[in-house]
């Protein structure tokens, strides 16, 4: 039985998370190793506390700790304003450029023929449901310009035309783009220019 076995295996879980190779994966977990007591007791504590409580927001579909989060639940977000993402990334690219003070509904996807993806796998029927039971005045669609994200956004776009005023982030996302990519002040500036679809 190799003395690194259990190491070996931490550095390939960790080489399979987005942005970190093998190489990455093996100099962080070193690091880890070194500051076992400041970063890798209190890292792993953290996230069996995490695995343990972490849902999904049972009204837009953020990620936190409680049944509802606290996005939904501040009072001053309840001002008639619901940006649509695709998903949890995209909320939080948003909330990082602080312009949007409004509430969230994250579809957990775009439609896709090919992946056999349709309204009824995403969260498109319950943000039907939000507009007509949480007095929404406007959907602004943040969906990434992609051909997927516009043929969502042009499907919601129909199921709901008549229910409320529609709006699409404008300038400053490129086509092929995505949210969680962007800078926060081309997110920003997107989110003011919005324009109606």
């Amino acid at each position: 039985m190799s003395s690194t076995r259990d190491i070996d295996s931490l550095i390939e879980m960790m080489a399979r998370l987005p942005g970190l190779g093998p190489r990455s994966a093996r100099r962080a977990v070193l690091h880890l190793i070194r500051k076992r007591e400041l970063k890798l007791i209190p890292l792993a504590d953290l996230m069996q506390i995490v695995a343990a409580t972490a849902r999904e927001c049972a009204n837009c579909g953020n990620v936190g700790t409680t049944e509802v989060c606290d996005i939904c639940l501040a009072p001053k977000r309840a001002n008639g304003l619901l940006c649509v993402v695709e998903d949890v990334a995209d909320l939080w690219a948003m909330e990082r450029g602080g312009a949007f003070k409004g509430r969230y509904h994250v579809l957990g996807g775009t439609l896709s023929a090919l992946d056999q993806i349709g309204p009824e796998q995403l969260r498109i029927p319950r943000l039907i449901q939000r507009i007509e039971d949480e007095s929404i005045s406007e959907v602004i669609l943040a969906l990434n310009a992609t051909i997927d994200g516009q043929t969502t956004a042009h499907y919601i776009a129909d199921q709901i035309e008549d229910r409320v005023r529609l709006t699409s982030l404008a300038q400053g996302v490129p086509i092929g783009g995505e949210l969680d990519y962007l800078d926060d002040g081309t997110i920003s500036a997107a989110l003011n220019a919005r324009k109606a679809l």
